[in-house]
Formats: structure tokens, C-alpha cells, sequence
């Protein structure tokens, strides 16, 4: 397929491209600083882009199966947090333009305000807090995401993120903000980049979770 991948020079957005491109996808990586991007293939092309701008990103959407992003924008304390919805604004107008139905995102567990209730004291009371600023543009984004209803997207939510490459340990998916075990509680607390990347490119042949987010983590 031909994948546009955003987010492509972070730590997930480069298990990904790696990935898609062992795979045989052909991949345009839209960067906002080409000289993270330390991987070179035929099948991968790289261009600099402004991820805010609708117009910027409908030149180099156009003629891409799906849309991927990997993006990520950093916690602040003072002020709220607005690349997730900002993005994502310009993303979904983009594809309009260019005529692009699918896009599959990364948000993370948790995003809905009383979905931690569960997790343990140390997630609940000293991650959750630190990281709220993040989880609420997540949320908001997630929120809009479900308002567009002519867009075949998907939010993959996983749990903390270690750097770790793809495994081959089976996923448990949950449609929800957590993934439960037996007992309702979270099962697990993290999970690989590497496995995240490999989950995302398995909805290419799926549609089991299109117009709906789904929180994974390994077994």
C-alpha cells in the first residue's frame, strides 16, 4: 500500500516505517525535520511538511491508501497541550481534499478522564497527573475523531511505551481505555514501540476496529 506516515522521526514513528517498508509498502515520511530521519530505502521518501497545515499536507496525501500518525507533543504544566486536536484538524481536512478515507493514530490508555480509577496507586496519583495535559488533547482529539463520520479511522491506545523492538507475543485488545484481566483491573502497564508499530500496520488488512478506539497490549 501507500502509507503517509506523520510523526515518522520519533522513537514509534521509526519502528513503524521500518517496518512498513519490510513489508513492501511504499511510505512518504512527512517530517518537520527530514534530518532526524536517519533511514533510506527506494520504496521510502521523505518531505518536509507543516503538520498544522491543511494545504502543506493535501499535496503530499494525495495518491495515499492510508494515513499514519505516530505523532506525539510534550506535557506542559502552564499551559494545555493542543498538537493532538491542531493535527489531527489539519489531517482530516487534508484528506478530504485529497480524497484519503483511512487514517490510523496513536493516543494512549487512559485518555478518558475517570478511566485510571483502576490503575495502581503509583499510575493513578503520580504518572496520570504529570502526563494530564497530554491525555486530555488525546481525548479531545479522540473526541472530534468520533464526530467524523465520512473518515474510516482507528485510535490505537497503548499502554506505557518501552523501546523495544516488535515481538511475536500475542495482542489483547480491548474496546475501551484500558485493556482488563480477569478481574477488571489493567493488565500490564507497557508494552514495545516495536509492537505498537506492528499493530498498527495489521488494521491495513482489517477492518475490525475502523470508527472505533481500541486499547492493546501483549500477552
Amino acid at each position: 500500500m501507500k502509507i503517509a506516515v506523520l510523526g515518522a522521526t520519533g522513537q514509534t514513528g521509526q519502528y513503524l516505517i521500518n517496518q512498513a517498508l519490510q513489508q513492501g509498502h511504499m511510505v512518504t515520511a512527512i517530517v518537520r525535520n527530514p534530518g532526524k530521519l536517519t533511514v533510506h530505502h527506494d520504496n521510502l521518501k521523505v518531505v518536509e511538511a507543516d503538520i498544522f497545515s491543511q494545504d502543506n499536507l493535501k499535496t503530499h496525501f494525495k495518491g495515499q491508501d492510508v494515513i499514519m500518525s505516530c505523532l506525539g507533543f510534550p506535557a506542559s504544566i502552564f499551559s494545555g497541550v493542543t498538537g493532538y486536536t491542531q493535527s489531527m484538524n489539519a489531517m482530516i481536512s487534508a484528506m478530504r481534499e485529497a480524497r484519503v478515507n483511512r487514517i490510523i493514530t496513536m493516543t494512549s490508555w487512559y485518555t478518558e478522564p475517570n478511566s485510571g480509577a483502576q490503575s495502581s496507586y503509583l499510575i493513578r496519583f503520580l504518572l496520570l497527573p504529570m502526563i494530564r495535559s497530554v491525555l486530555t488533547n488525546m481525548h479531545e482529539m479522540e473526541q472530534f475523531l468520533h464526530k467524523t463520520e465520512d473518515i474510516n479511522w482507528t485510535v490505537v491506545r497503548p499502554p506505557g511505551l518501552k523501546n523495544l523492538p516488535a515481538s511475536a507475543h500475542e495482542f489483547l485488545t480491548h474496546e475501551g481505555y484500558f485493556v482488563p484481566d480477569s478481574s477488571g483491573n489493567p493488565a500490564g502497564s507497557a508494552v514495545g514501540r516495536g509492537d505498537v508499530a506492528r499493530f498498527m500496520l495489521s488494521l491495513l488488512n482489517s477492518n475490525a476496529w475502523v470508527k472505533k478506539g481500541v486499547a492493546i497490549t501483549t500477552k
